[in-house]
């Protein structure tokens, strides 16, 4: 038997012991526990002390960890060897977020200096269009952006933006991703064309969604402005010819490389819309808070670092437990975009059924996540989380100083978020109250992650501890975090059904989906 099966084994035997305790009394059996469970990294405090794991629990998740060999296959991450078995290739993520000087390597070659030179050019223009330097075709200083790509093109910056963008922005920055017209519409109105610049986000420059908008804000750019137009035009890619071919200028094209996955893009020139309407210092205080997490993530001993720990109690509640299913409310409106984002950053990397090799998974991966911002979520679907037939685990976050409004606004947020993770670990026993529908059954876990202010540091450093999070519970499944076959199917067949809905010869379908067509069609 491998040393990890036997590690799984434990796992699991561990776990029954879990349904003859409630997490409240590990508290009094565990004087320790508070203290040994809450952890400061990269200006973050993880309180983990609420989850169901016992002091022998958390002991024999970290022996899975070594028995995974979670701290080698850090080392080759960083050591930029391919990580990426299926499609044979490093992910080097972490580089772009490295300080100037650093000497990361993808297969042993340097790549430190490129990014470098990426970095520099993304800097000097997105202070050119801030200090106007860098105008319109008519002369008039740009005022929007709007910010074309989808997936993590998309949902990367989008996050960034809605948590950190100004009041009043200088620059207002807009999103465009579903192929669905109508999100382009919202976003073009009510600007000026002879003020706005039009970023296309895209690896290959061939990805149906965006090329398809992209093509259609250019055209409200020429029917406006004309061709000179054109120098409005910005391009993220991989791909520099075929962007120039659409009509960027080539000194606007930004590249990346292939070692980037895309929901891990936002720290390269992918993040250069937030770049230009954040400005310079907030985009590379960001970095700095991711990077900090990086060396945290690191050096730490698997006992006090904070990604493996949280892998691990997520691994203990959906293995050992049988929990599939997560929520993550942020306490902060200006993250209700993050469980969306860590529905691309968890289930697109971990939602896989064979391993790196190719065989069989033998335990559940990734599981379902879903939330809103607090309060919100409190009116929606809290009902289930303290009252239904399903333990769902949450992940609580809250920052404790806003960054406007009225500071006892934020306080009552602020209780909010700690007496939700209390109810629902404690609950209310039926004796307490007049009937059975007030009766709460308690013993839900929780992990509680508080950010002092939601600041470029900050919010760098918690999507890079969800990063790694992520990659040490695929070491423990062993599979592969960084492919996303599972995308491809339905994209290739939804071309050939667009080629039968224009008029093209019907191709050979299930029933159900050649009625559809035909209904489509008629």
């Amino acid at each position: 038997m491998r040393q990890i099966d036997a590690a799984w084994g434990a796992l699991a035997a561990a776990a029954r012991g879990a349904a003859d305790r409630r997490i409240e009394g590990l508290f009094a059996t565990e004087p320790d526990r508070l203290e040994r469970l809450t952890l400061e990294a990269a200006g973050l405090i993880l309180d983990l002390s609420k989850q169901p794991w016992s002091r022998a629990d958390v002991e024999t998740l970290l022996d899975l960890a070594r028995a995974a060999d979670v701290e080698a296959a850090r080392a080759r991450l960083f050591a930029g060897e391919i990580v990426n078995v299926s499609e044979g290739r490093p992910a080097l993520h972490m580089a772009l977020r490295a300080p100037d000087g650093a000497d990361l390597r993808a297969e042993g070659e340097p790549i430190s200096g490129e990014v470098e030179a990426v970095r520099n050019a993304m800097r000097a223009f997105a202070e050119a269009v801030r200090s106007g330097a860098k105008r319109g075709c008519t002369g008039r200083p740009f005022r929007a952006i709007v910010h074309i790509g989808i997936g993590g093109s998309d949902l990367g910056p989008r996050l960034v933006w809605e948590a950190l963008k100004p009041l009043d922005p200088q620059i207002e920055l807009r999103f465009v991703a579903n192929v669905d017209p109508a999100e382009l519409a919202q976003a073009l109105t009510g600007l000026d064309p002879a003020e706005t610049l039009l970023v296309t986000v895209s690896k290959t420059f061939t990805t149906l969604e965006t090329l398809t908008n992209a093509e259609a804000a250019r055209a409200w750019l020429r029917a406006a402005l004309g061709t000179a137009s054109d120098s409005h035009l910005v391009a993220v890619s991989a791909a520099p010819d075929k962007a120039q071919a659409f009509g960027v200028p080539a000194d606007q094209v930004f590249g990346f490389w292939d070692w980037v996955g895309g929901r891990y893009s936002v720290w390269s020139s992918v993040g250069l819309s937030c770049a230009v309407a954040l400005g310079w210092d907030a985009f590379s205080a960001f970095h700095a808070g991711a990077w900090a997490m990086d060396r945290h993530f690191q050096s730490a001993p698997l006992p006090r670092n904070a990604p493996v720990l949280l892998a691990l109690a997520h691994v203990f509640n959906r293995n050992g437990l049988g929990r599939p299913i997560r929520a993550v409310v942020p306490y902060a409106q200006r993250l209700r975009l993050f469980a969306p984002f860590l529905q691309q950053l968890e289930m697109e990397s971990n939602g896989k059924r064979v391993t790196a090799d190719g065989r069989p998974v033998a335990h559940a991966t990734a599981a379902s996540v879903f939330g809103d911002a607090g309060t919100n979520g409190q009116h929606a679907f809290f009902q289930l989380l303290h009252q239904g037939t399903d333990v769902v685990p949450i992940d609580i976050l809250a920052v404790r100083e806003g960054s406007e409004g009225d500071p006892a606004a934020q306080r009552k947020l602020l209780a909010n978020a700690v007496a939700q993770a209390e109810a629902l670990m404690v609950g209310r026993p039926a004796a307490e109250t007049p009937d059975a529908h007030r009766a709460f059954p308690g013993d839900r876990p929780s992990s509680f992650i508080l950010l002092d202010r939601l600041d470029p540091a900050r919010l760098g450093a918690l999507i890079a501890l969800y990063e790694h999070k992520t990659f040490v519970e695929g070491v423990l499944w062993e599979i592969d975090s960084f492919d996303q076959w599972g995308v491809e199917l339905g994209k290739t067949l939804a071309t050939r059904v667009l080629a039968e809905l224009e008029g093209g010869a019907a191709g050979a379908h299930d029933p159900s989906t050649a009625a559809l067509i035909a209904r489509l069609k008629s």
